[in-house]
């Protein structure tokens, strides 16, 4: 945490990512049990990567079924909601399937499904969470096996999660950073380095956080062949090609977390209709574009 005299770090692997926890003061050993318990549980109902989590059950349940979800799926499936909408179902948690279709499955084999077995999917219609899934309340009615990944969400929610049980217990000053998604809170700014998409070792600007939360996407994050990476877009099952990396300072992480991923495919001013934001994205081209009230500044002249 920049320009905090006295710093306690609490870091721990988590959610496949490497997680840190900045506090004026040092966290409790309650607190620090709590927090990971809070991160474990939340896994256990949302990773497409364990065979116990409640959404394996949904993509094993050929004929469907009804599922209670907790509490906190009604403010991440509201998320949801408000950016399919936005971004005309380019964002959509049900793109699990192409994900795995592409190589990136549950045993991360990372290599694409054979072509007749991506036929023989894609003669299918694609599920779209407008039309697939069922809704009341904690309870997700479906008919057929559906593979939902919450990944341009999720992580950015469970920042913010974690962030209130840190309020919840006192801390005013703190950061909490899950590998890039982060959420700042306290009267002193953090400035934090926008990383270079192609290069982790040099930064194309910085940004200044206070009070609000950072959360960046980009291609090389999770890429294993030519042109294959996880930022798909549902409605086609393709992987984006123009955009190369986003960052997004909102009020919270899930929103900024959602929007990091939605300018992949919907341009600022569509998504400023339904979000309070600010932006820098840099498109494949070298190009970077920046919000006139974005906070921090850029390193490159394009």
């Amino acid at each position: 945490m920049s320009n905090v005299e006295t710093v306690s770090r609490f870091g721990f692997d988590a959610i496949g990512t490497r997680w840190l926890i900045e506090t004026e003061e040092p966290l409790s050993q309650d607190l620090r049990r709590h927090v990971l318990d809070r991160i474990a549980w939340f896994d256990a109902t949302y990773s497409r990567f364990r065979p116990d989590s409640l959404v394996s059950r949904i993509a094993s349940a050929t004929d469907g079924g009804r599922f209670e979800f907790p509490d906190d799926s009604l403010a991440l499936f509201g998320l949801y909601d408000r950016l399919h909408a936005a971004t005309d179902g380019a964002v959509d948690p049900l793109v699990g399937r192409e994900l795995e279709l592409l190589g990136y499955d549950a045993t991360y084999t990372l290599r694409p499904a054979p072509d007749a077995v991506r036929a023989v999917e894609h003669a299918r219609r694609r599920p779209a969470w407008a039309a697939d899934i069922r809704r009341d309340g904690r309870t997700v009615v479906t008919r057929r096996a559906l593979v939902i990944d919450v990944g341009a969400v999720g992580k950015g929610y469970l920042v913010d999660l974690v962030s209130a049980q840190l309020r919840q217990a006192g801390h005013t000053g703190f950061v909490v950073d899950g590998s890039g998604d982060l959420r700042h809170s306290g009267p002193r700014a953090t400035r934090v380095g926008l990383e270079h998409p192609s290069d982790r070792r040099q930064v194309i600007g910085v940004a200044e956080v206070r009070g609000q939360a950072l959360c960046a996407s980009g291609v090389s994050r999770r890429s294993w062949g030519e042109g294959l990476h996880h930022v798909l877009d549902a409605r086609t099952g393709v992987p984006v090609n123009k955009v190369v990396a986003t960052w997004v300072v909102a009020q919270e992480a899930a929103i900024a977390d959602g929007l990091a991923t939605a300018l992949f495919f919907a341009e600022p001013q569509r998504l400023a209709e339904s979000f309070d934001f600010t932006y820098v994205r840099m498109r494949s081209d070298g190009r970077a574009e920046i919000s006139p009230d974005f906070t921090g500044e850029l390193f490159t002249d394009k």
